[in-house]
């Protein structure tokens, strides 16, 4: 065997490089997740041919099949395109060219949907412990599900009443409101974690996984308390690359069943979810009369035509008299 084929041999599969690179270049866990899946949906859809014998051609038809068969939505459109532009550029490092034979997915127009403040309330008084201030962060602070989660303890300020969202949609940090009625027991909930933490340190672990390699830069800094997730997990990981046993943070799954229990507890029949808080967040800050651009902020949204989906919802019907009521 000549030393390429050796050389071929010893190179790690497609999916392991693309992971890799990934983490090297810092991006999210859910970003690699959703680039790894969009490849392997590729490669199974072309019939399991690996993709540097594929062309631009294959591409596009992978990205028209997911439009009209599949009927995704364009932004999934746009993820797969991402994840296949980003593998072609990096993992096999050549170019596609510009795709002009894709069927794009069309925008939704979709109005979202939104509880009431009284259905808060009775999805509140339904739910409990450690969800339950999960909740409390997805709707007193416009949080998505993931940024709650993945808070570190460090990035609430309880002082100012601000919480530091890092590395957002976008690779964007901002910052946002701390709901003061949830002071309380938040303190409450961080005193459990560090009594956790510090029993874990006892235990020789109490160390976790730091972003952008900081843990080669400060050495000591991952067995902080400052550094550990504000909602770690029951049981402990191993990162496989690293070796590193540790805390993750709950798994987003765990908070989401809660949440459709607390629902369906609370007789609310809307399509809702985890996400639907944060909608409620925007809306409800809305008919308060928050300026636009202050809510544009808080959500981390680019563009203020995004946030300007949530003043469709509270202008339904606003101003007109049915002729039922005449």
């Amino acid at each position: 065997m000549n030393s390429t084929n050796k050389i071929a041999q010893n190179k790690p599969k497609l999916l392991v490089q693309l992971k890799l690179d990934l983490r090297r270049k810092n991006y999210s866990i859910k970003t690699e997740e959703a680039y790894t899946k969009w490849v392997k949906e590729y490669v199974i859809y072309s019939g399991t041919q690996h993709p540097s014998s594929l062309n631009k051609s294959h591409v596009e038809k992978f990205l028209t099949y997911l439009a009209v068969t599949r009927r995704v939505s364009a932004s999934t459109q746009n993820q797969a395109l991402s994840a296949l532009l980003y593998l072609y550029k990096n993992i096999i490092k050549t170019e596609i060219g510009w795709l002009q034979d894709v069927i794009r997915a069309r925008n939704s127009s979709r109005i979202p949907v939104v509880f009431t403040k009284a259905e808060v309330r009775e999805i509140f008084r339904n739910i409990e412990g450690v969800p339950k201030i999960v909740c409390s962060l997805l709707y007193g602070s416009g949080l998505r599900l993931g940024e709650a989660l993945s808070l570190r303890i460090k990035d609430i300020n309880f002082e100012y009443r601000q919480i530091t969202v890092r590395d957002a949609k976008g690779n964007k940090d901002r910052i946002t409101t701390l709901p003061v009625t949830l002071t309380p027991e938040l303190k409450q909930h961080l005193n459990k974690v560090y009594l956790q933490h510090k029993n874990d340190v006892k235990t020789g672990r109490g160390r976790t996984k730091l972003p952008y390699a900081l843990d080669k830069k400060y050495p000591n800094a991952n067995t902080e308390f400052g550094w550990q997730y504000a909602f770690p997990a029951n049981q402990f990981i191993k990162d496989n690359e690293t070796g590193l046993v540790y805390r993750f943070h709950i798994h987003e799954s765990t908070i989401r069943r809660k949440i459709k229990v607390a629902i369906k507890k609370a007789k609310i029949i809307k399509p809702a979810s985890s996400h639907t808080f944060r909608h409620s967040f925007a809306t409800h800050l809305l008919e308060a009369g928050y300026n636009i651009r202050t809510i544009q902020e808080l959500l981390g949204h680019s563009s203020v035509k995004t946030t300007m989906i949530y003043t469709h919802v509270i202008n339904q019907g606003a101003g007109v008299i049915s002729p039922l009521d005449r």
